[in-house]
């Protein structure tokens, strides 16, 4: 029986998590907020009851760092997701979440890196943990900031100091498999000046009856001549409504880069930010996103022009099919002071039958005379001469259509590691 969210449930919580007083302070705020606030007036109707989420599941020991003491089934989930063979192939460090908590959490490099689950980052380094927590994403912004806020549980935790490099990526992979679950992980990356941190995120669930719900929060900081990369690969089952929010603030120089693929869900809602704060900072965001039956992305970027001289990119590929629905959201602000700024923009869709849709909602604002925004969007459905021409070399109807595909997502492809690429091209054929 689903135990309901209410005030006791969240001082259980974290009276169980062990946690200071200020984070049951801060969780109790968050609840109220989240009883105040209403639904997004925006995007894809909402349509599951908070009363039939299971805010809190975890029937495992926590945090291993040798493989084979995880649980029997824990691992056999993730091995069949081929997570474990990444992590010996090319990784720096992994960490593993099902369901409420991590359950496995390896860190491979000698760097000296703050690589935990954020549980334990809490409970590790508190001073640093608050220094940042709830700083870029505050929970009162939305009523899903707001639930996080409440109920999170588990997530990354990462600090990487000043003049450091990492030669391989991090990875976190988060996976459902309870019916109607929701997952709340919290995320926190401070990248230090003139270092770098290449990070990978993997996400699935099970596929039932009843909706699940994931409403992550994730907040990274790139300091001066510092880069930041975080590349996500979305497939979760089609009744999950994946309500995130992802923000990043760089500094002097700094570079930060969303590289984004929605393949699952019911329902998305996401559009990671960039606050360009410092000048000559760099935001870019690549995305995709490929909705079919009974599904409805809602997905796009933000880019913030603070600092003088800052530069931002924005492209993002849509593809919808079988009556989905692939909508891209995004808002760019070259602000007053922010001089001598620019923006591109470029939003792709190509709809593969009649019966899909994809619609386009941008702002761009410029507030001085120097900045400048290019837009560009283009909507079309599958090219026929093409598709003709195809299957005249042989190709079957629904392999020639594979193939256009794949060649509207290579820019977003040629980004990615090349496991997660093969990966791509497996999600896409499925």
């Amino acid at each position: 029986m689903k135990e309901k969210l209410t005030k006791d449930f969240i001082i259980n919580l974290s009276k169980n998590k062990k946690e200071p007083s200020w984070m049951l302070d801060f969780r109790l705020k968050s609840y109220e907020k989240f009883l105040e606030l209403e639904n997004p007036k925006f995007g894809p109707d909402l349509n599951f009851s908070f009363e039939d989420i299971l805010y809190y599941k975890n029937n495992y020991e926590k945090n291993k760092n040798d493989w084979n003491e995880v649980d029997k089934e824990v691992k056999k989930s993730f091995n069949d997701l081929g997570v474990i063979n990444a992590e010996q192939k090319y990784l720096d460090g992994v960490s593993n979440q099902f369901e409420s908590e991590v359950i496995y959490h390896k860190k491979k490099t000698n760097k000296d890196i703050i690589f935990l689950s954020t549980d334990e980052a809490l409970r590790k380094y508190p001073d640093l943990f608050k220094k940042y927590f709830n700083s870029l994403v505050k929970f009162y912004e939305n009523k899903y900031t707001a639930l996080n806020g409440a109920v999170w549980s588990g997530g990354t935790f990462i600090y990487i100091p000043k003049n450091t490099k990492l030669d391989r990526p991090l990875q976190s992979y988060f996976r459902i498999e309870t019916e109607s679950l929701g997952q709340f992980e919290r995320t926190i990356i401070i990248v230090d000046d003139n270092s770098s941190l290449e990070y990978i995120e993997g996400c699935t669930a099970k596929s039932y009856s009843q909706n699940s719900l994931h409403a992550g929060v994730v907040e990274i900081f790139v300091g001066k001549n510092a880069s930041m990369r975080y590349s996500t690969i979305q497939n979760w089952s089609t009744d999950v409504y994946n309500l995130v929010t992802k923000r990043a603030i760089v500094d002097n120089y700094g570079t930060m880069e969303w590289i984004d693929g929605n393949i699952g869900s019911k329902v998305t809602m996401k559009y990671p930010s960039c606050i360009l704060k410092g000048d000559y900072a760099k935001g870019n965001s690549i995305s995709v996103a490929y909705a079919k039956n009974g599904q409805n992305l809602d997905a796009g970027a933000k880019m913030i022009h603070i600092g003088k001289n800052t530069k931002s990119n924005i492209v993002s590929k849509s593809i919808a099919e079988k009556g989905g629905v692939a909508n891209y959201r995004g808002t760019t602000k070259i602000s007053r002071n922010a001089e001598n700024s620019m923006a591109e923009i470029k939003c792709d869709t190509i709809l593969l039958d009649d019966t899909s849709k994809s619609d386009t909602y941008p702002t761009n604002i410029v507030e001085n005379r120097s900045g400048r925004i290019s837009h560009e969007a283009s909507i079309s459905k599958i090219d026929e001469e093409q598709l003709i021409y195809l299957e005249n070399l042989g190709l079957t109807e629904e392999r020639a259509k594979e193939l256009i595909v794949m060649g509207f997502i290579s820019v977003f492809k040629k980004e990615l590691p090349m496991e997660y690429a093969v990966e791509l091209n497996r999600l896409i054929k499925d």
